[in-house]
């Protein structure tokens, strides 16, 4: 069994910055692609980013350039630097674990999930 843990989180003001971290138990962390996605209030869960086993990235439209996945295999842990933060960008934010090596926005290909950690930015 996978788990999946997220932290750093938190209260933010519009245009500042924010490290996710997810950190994965397991010794196979490095041969999956690994996401984040994201839920508001109200809304659907949304792709955010994606990274490969290889370090490919893929970033939703709404966060490109602003957001940078990246991972740590020695330490089974997978980031997501959002910087020049948004008051939409307030929402729950999960990682997930890919069920293949290549990158997807699609939920369905994740079969792991992380509990969320809220992000809150303030206007």
């Amino acid at each position: 069994q996978v788990q999946l843990v997220e932290s750093g989180g938190g209260l933010v003001q519009a245009g500042g910055s924010l490290r996710l971290s997810c950190a994965a138990s397991g010794r196979t962390f490095s041969i999956y692609a690994m996401g984040w996605f994201r839920q508001a209030p109200g809304k659907e869960r949304e792709f955010v980013a994606a990274i490969s086993s290889i370090g490919s990235t893929d970033y939703a439209d709404s966060v490109k350039g602003r957001f940078t996945i990246s991972r740590d295999n020695a330490k089974n842990t997978v980031y997501l630097q959002m910087n020049s933060l948004k008051p939409e960008d307030t929402a729950v934010y999960y990682c997930a674990r890919s069920k293949y090596s290549s990158l997807s926005p699609r939920g369905y290909e994740y079969d792991y999930w992380g509990q969320g950690t809220q992000v809150t930015v303030s206007s």
